[in-house]
């Protein structure tokens, strides 16, 4: 079995603990449904949000809406650069697998499309 990192982004329409909420649900159910996870597969979880975004952790919804509650997850604030995209969250989740590289489906979506152009998202 391999150790794999699933990225994702996507942007939040505004600095609200509901909007943070439908989009952490979004993207990671997205990533789920994508990926064919099973939670037990998943080592853990790591979020970014831009400076923008400070009304609420995603990993408290992921908990709560989408079982995620044994699994070690953390929020970070994504490095500030100058002319980055805004309102985002991004997230790495890493999971256990069979699967290659080439099998493993990253998820970017509204905004945030933008920052893998090269990827079928």
């Amino acid at each position: 079995m391999y150790s794999r990192g699933i990225r994702g982004a996507i942007t939040v329409d505004a600095d609200t603990a509901e909007f943070i909420k439908d989009a952490t649900v979004e993207l990671l159910s997205e990533i789920i449904k994508r990926n064919n996870i099973d939670l037990n597969n998943v080592s853990h979880v790591i979020f970014t949000l831009t400076n923008d975004l400070k009304s609420a952790f995603p990993a408290k919804f992921a908990r709560e809406c989408l079982d995620f509650s044994r699994i070690p997850m953390m929020c970070f604030n994504e490095l500030c650069i100058d002319g980055s995209l805004e309102k985002c969250l991004r997230v790495l989740v890493v999971i256990n697998t069979e699967k290659s590289q080439e099998e493993i489906h990253h998820v970017y979506l509204k905004g945030a499309k933008v920052l893998r152009a090269d990827l079928d998202s």
